[in-house]
């Protein structure tokens, strides 16, 4: 059975940092690549923040660059984004998404946690 629950969300000011956590039980993170997306009032969801299965390469959306950090501990099946210099912009639900990259595909979602920036 597999589980994604996100957690960590909030309502900070522009400016601060935060960060999401994300459980994944029944994933193994040598199969499945890891990711964050978010989706925002009125706009369709994007890719935030993405570990490849086995964890050998990382990316990030370019409007995060620079000021968001995913990591991953495979150990504990969790998966991080550390948010700082948060911009009213990145208010949004973020989802976590595990990913299956071989054969049979496919992929799970977390319900989401809201992170609210204030200006």
């Amino acid at each position: 059975q597999v589980y994604i629950v996100e957690s960590g969300g909030a309502l900070v000011q522009s400016g601060e940092s935060l960060k999401l956590t994300c459980s994944a039980v029944g994933i193994s993170f040598g199969s499945y690549a890891m990711g964050w997306y978010r989706q925002a009032p009125g706009k369709e969801r994007e890719l935030v923040a993405v570990i490849s299965a086995g964890g050998s390469s990382i990316s990030y959306n370019d409007a995060v660059k620079d000021r968001f950090t995913i990591s991953g501990d495979s150990a504990s099946n969790m998966v991080y984004l550390q948010m700082n210099s948060l911009k009213p912009e990145d208010t949004a639900v973020y989802y976590c998404n595990a990913r299956k990259t071989i054969p049979p595909k496919r992929q799970y979602w977390g319900q989401g946690t809201r992170v609210t920036v204030s200006s």
